[in-house]
């Protein structure tokens, strides 16, 4: 029922259904990602970003996708290996047009007409648990940070280590359950496929995460379309991983030649399926909403 309402939902604003491969020859150089890569050659992909941008420069319009996507090392209550991933895109629209959005879609297939919304800065959200300010605080005040709040020693964390585990561990957890948050513009660092502007004399992402209910449901991007910043990003993904003894997946040229020809003014979302689901029955482990869960697949 819920991917027939979300199907509906989309039917209804003419937003075209597209199926794009779950297979590439090429990875992604996020260093918070990991792919599964096959035995024989190529990946399992990790979202349909790179195919869908690349309908949305050969002139799709808008376009959404309900598929499963693959995350290495991905285990937990809220996380599978294999699980659900709606992503869309909207040609012509910013991330704050698009977050109104998801605000819709998840009122109307939670069947939460007057479900609440509140909108906060990363900053606003680190601020109100606590925490100094995540873009001009210096790394040894976050590493120290981390240590107290935490228990944990963060004696060589970078600074976006350091971000991602108070995020994770204490901004989330104090975020208000009853209604969905969105936090928006995160560290430049942390959003390398979106706009990036100045805001305040800080340089920041024109990224949000949606929260609803103690979960993180969703996360979206005013597009990055300048093919060459794009290039240089991956770029800097990949040398930071290089740092770390990670794998360096080679850069997808399909979705940089893409972007050359022509990738359009976009937003776009991608959201967990089965965490909707989760919240919608009121479920505590994504076991409960997975027919064959990684245990039993």
């Amino acid at each position: 029922m819920l991917l027939r309402r979300i199907r509906q939902f989309f039917e209804t604003r003419s937003v075209m259904e597209v199926d794009t491969p779950h297979w590439s020859r090429f990875g992604v150089t996020d260093v918070h990602l990991e792919n599964l890569r096959i035995t024989d050659g190529g990946f399992l992909l990790t979202s349909p970003e790179y195919p869908m941008k690349r309908l949305l420069a050969a002139g799709s319009g808008d376009i959404f996708q309900l598929g499963h996507v693959f995350r290495r090392d991905e285990s937990g209550p809220r996380h599978n290996l294999e699980f659900t991933m709606l992503e869309w895109y909207r040609v012509g629209w910013d991330d704050e047009r698009l977050m109104v959005e998801v605000a819709e879609l998840c009122r109307s297939v939670a069947d939460e007409p007057e479900l609440a919304v509140e909108t906060v800065s990363y900053r606003e959200a680190f601020e109100r648990s606590g925490l100094p300010d995540p873009h001009r605080a210096e790394v040894a005040l976050l590493r120290a940070c981390v240590g107290k709040q935490l228990n944990t020693e963060a004696g060589d964390w970078s600074r976006d280590e350091c971000l991602d585990a108070l995020m994770a561990l204490v901004v989330e957890p104090g975020l208000p359950g009853d209604r969905l948050v969105f936090v928006t513009r995160y560290p430049a660092s942390q959003a390398a496929l979106a706009r990036h502007e100045v805001v305040d004399g800080v340089t920041v992402g024109r990224r949000f995460e949606v929260y609803w209910r103690g979960m993180e449901l969703a996360n979206g991007y005013w597009e990055l379309t300048d093919p060459a910043e794009q290039a240089r990003r991956f770029e800097a993904d990949r040398a930071r991983r290089r740092e770390l003894g990670l794998a360096e997946p080679e850069v997808d040229p399909n979705l940089l030649a893409a972007m050359e020809a022509g990738l359009p003014e976009c937003a776009g979302v991608a959201l967990g399926v089965d965490r909707l689901l989760m919240i919608a029955l009121g479920a505590s482990d994504i076991s409960e909403v997975l027919p064959f869960d990684a245990s039993r697949a």
